[in-house]
């Protein structure tokens, strides 16, 4: 029997006392200490779990599994817990579904999902009455043996005939890219691996894609003619802070590489119908000037934050791509976060006061016009545009309390329609649901924004159950999105929140700015400031506050619970950077070099110095941490398995008192976890028993 959101906040009261980890019969692993010289500038580190970074050691594997077995034993109480919230969680979606149909050329391309598989099937119908459906991939016949697989690239040439895609086949984010005939469905025989970015150039005989090398910078630029079976590489990128990238604009015309540092680009253009010139270079690089480029019409656009911090919009004749004119002036508390042109208009993507909006401009009347959202606080983007010629944008729209909707937006009118509404079963209404957004100043005054989302009927006159998330770095938004699963959390009486602290994009480039570099100490005294006025403000309390972040939302969660550990009763820390210096001291580790940027250089004594200061994993010290649960991926490419395992061995060896102190180690996925729908909510099922166990909700 499903019980009422009420009866479960009284179920919360009435089973506090009885809920909680097993602590008594499982010991926990214990990490052989193998103490290793870490010494740099004269800073005298001993890293005694050094050893754990020897990926494929019978010992370390061992270890993992020991942990696993521990984390699975300490979270036994909570079975029923786990499970009834996976059902919950598989009963709000609708597991036979299909996605919002992407014209193009003749045809409308979709995924759909088939109740008890795991996985998507690509597909496509002919645009005409009665036409049958094409089943173009079906993940769950192609995995086979493996054990994890995702699409990543899937492009259809633009005369129709073939479709490349890419497929991970172990969630490291190495992709191996395959052709398909659309007319035969049979494979064309030749593949290529460590494929980071792929376009077709005009036709379907010409493939662009770019590699990586071991270090996973993409490096290499090639062309691939297919009727001769020749492969051609045509630049190399020797600067390592760089990525190489490659696509085409949307009128077919020109293919474009963008090499971009953190803070620097520069585009090469190749006409699309060229199959044997070079890429030539529109703006040399200069440094610390960000442009993205497109083209339409006889005239390249360019997205620039040359003299203008939060960019504006640059235009120049196809002739002379340094001959800039002026088409949108840059607008200082307005960030420019993308552009998507069309041939009668050109869509900005934009944000502002934390908000994000799309804007429409019209050549004919060089009229700017922004679509207008239906809430305060929400998340808005560009869908799926793969027509150039069309009356039409099609965006996606949701927020913390309505599902995404991908809505069709005449340019000239205004006028939407919904093409696909996501359905939420089990009874869910948006209206049992409130959202609000407040802002919190920070300890030097700044105003952080901070979203919520929690159950209508709420006793707000007393602190609640909380649940607080941030990420902050790489001037990255953190979208203010929908989630079915959260519902269970949220009819348990939970607030869920997201601080959208300095170091993210939400605010502009100053945003950015304010959080990275020698700067970044702002992002986690954010963060701890926003806990601290949440409970002052009476939303919550210590005893009720749990927080999470992942990747760089780990090295967040790190930090902060170093220098508050007090402040919340537990922690889910996923994929987390925690072990900063080891990791940007050793430039043969994936995407080291490239994020001296960002961090800084720890090279550098005094870059070093900044990084010493927060890193989490040097900075654990002898106090009552909360409950922490440490995620794992062993084929994580961003953020290897062992900075979190060394984190959670080291902290065991100085936290005081009795929380429990788990890790979980998945062994067949990357960063982003399980690539399944079913094993991704039966993660969630055990990330949300834990937060509920140490808050003494058992039900």
């Amino acid at each position: 029997m499903k019980s009422s959101p009420l009866l479960l906040c009284f179920l919360m009261a009435a089973t506090t006392a009885l809920a909680g980890f097993d602590l008594a019969t499982p010991r926990a692993p214990v990490a052989a200490k193998k103490p290793h010289d870490v010494t740099v500038h004269g800073d005298k580190r001993i890293d005694d779990y050094f050893w754990l970074r020897e990926k494929g050691s019978p010992a370390v594997v061992s270890y993992l599994e020991q942990e696993n077995a521990y984390t699975e034993a300490v979270l036994a109480p909570a079975q029923e817990l786990r499970a009834a919230l996976y059902r919950e969680m598989v009963g709000r979606i609708k597991e036979d579904d299909t996605s919002a149909p992407v014209p193009y050329l003749g045809y409308a391309y979709y995924t759909r999902t088939e109740k008890n598989k795991q996985y998507p099937i690509y597909c496509r119908r002919a645009d005409r009455a009665g036409a049958a459906e094409e089943i173009l991939l079906d993940l769950n016949a192609m995995i086979g043996a493996h054990t994890y697989i995702a699409v990543g690239h899937y492009r259809v040439s633009d005369d129709g005939r073939r479709l490349a895609y890419s497929v991970d086949w172990t969630g490291y984010r190495q992709y191996e890219v395959f052709v398909l005939d659309l007319a035969t469905h049979a494979l064309v025989p030749q593949h290529i691996g460590k494929v980071a970015d792929l376009e077709w150039g005009a036709g379907s005989d010409v493939l662009y894609y770019v590699t990586e090398n071991d270090a996973k910078r993409s490096d290499r630029l090639h062309r691939w003619t297919l009727s001769a079976a020749k492969h051609e590489q045509l630049y190399e990128e020797k600067d390592e802070l760089y990525n190489l990238g490659v696509r085409k604009t949307r009128d077919g015309r020109y293919l474009l590489c963008e090499a971009a540092s953190k803070i620097t680009t520069e585009v090469r253009a190749l006409r699309a119908t060229d199959a044997t010139g070079q890429f030539k270079i529109l703006l040399p690089r200069e440094e610390n000037h960000e442009y993205h480029a497109d083209f339409r019409e006889g005239r390249f656009y360019f997205v620039t934050n040359r003299d203008a911090k939060n960019s504006r919009v640059m235009t120049a004749p196809e002739a002379r791509p340094a001959d800039w004119t002026e088409l949108v002036p840059h607008r200082p508390a307005v960030k420019i976060t993308g552009l998507e042109l069309f041939k009668d208009y050109l869509v900005l993507a934009v944000r502002e006061d934390g908000l994000p909006h799309l804007e429409i401009f019209a050549f004919a009347t060089g009229t700017l016009k922004r679509l207008e959202m239906p809430e305060t606080a929400y998340e808005v983007e560009p869908d799926r545009n793969w027509e150039y010629d069309t009356p039409e944008l099609r965006f996606n729209y949701q927020s913390l309390v309505r599902p995404p909707t991908v809505y069709a937006a005449n340019f000239a009118t205004g006028e939407r329609r919904v093409i696909k509404a996501t359905e939420v079963l089990g009874g869910f209404d948006a209206k049992n649901y409130r959202s609000e957004r407040v802002w919190v100043a920070a300890r030097d005054g700044v105003k952080v924004p901070v979203d919520l989302v929690y159950r209508a009927e709420l006793d707000r006159s007393k602190p609640q159950p909380f649940y607080l998330y941030g990420y902050g770095s790489y001037g990255v938004s953190i979208p203010d999105s929908f989630s079915s699963a959260r519902v269970s959390l949220l009819d348990r009486g939970i607030i869920y929140a997201i601080a959208h602290v300095r170091g993210g994009g939400e605010l502009g480039e100053e945003w950015r700015e304010a959080g990275r570099m020698e700067r970044k100490m702002n992002t986690f005294n954010d963060f701890v400031d926003c806990a601290a006025w949440l409970v002052q403000h009476g939303w919550t309390s210590p005893q009720q506050l749990v927080t999470s972040g992942g990747s760089a939302g780990g090295l967040l969660m790190g930090a902060v619970l170093n220098q508050r550990p007090d402040l919340f009763q537990a922690a889910l820390v996923q994929v987390p950077f925690v072990d900063v210096l080891n990791t940007m001291l050793d430039a043969t580790l994936p995407l080291t070099t490239e994020e001296y940027v960002e961090w800084g250089n720890p090279n550098l004594k005094e870059q070093y110095g900044w990084m010493r200061a927060y890193s989490p994993y040097d900075n654990l010290k002898p106090a009552a941490y909360p409950h922490l649960l440490v995620l794992v991926s062993y084929n994580d490419s961003q953020v290897p398995y062992w900075e979190g395992t060394k984190y959670l061995a080291k902290l065991r060896t100085v936290k005081t008192g009795a929380n429990a102190l788990l890790l979980h180690a998945t062994m067949g996925a990357g960063h982003g976890g399980a690539a399944g729908r079913y094993d991704a909510l039966h993660d969630v099922a055990r990330n949300y028993a834990f937060f509920l166990t140490a808050l003494g909700i058992a039900r």
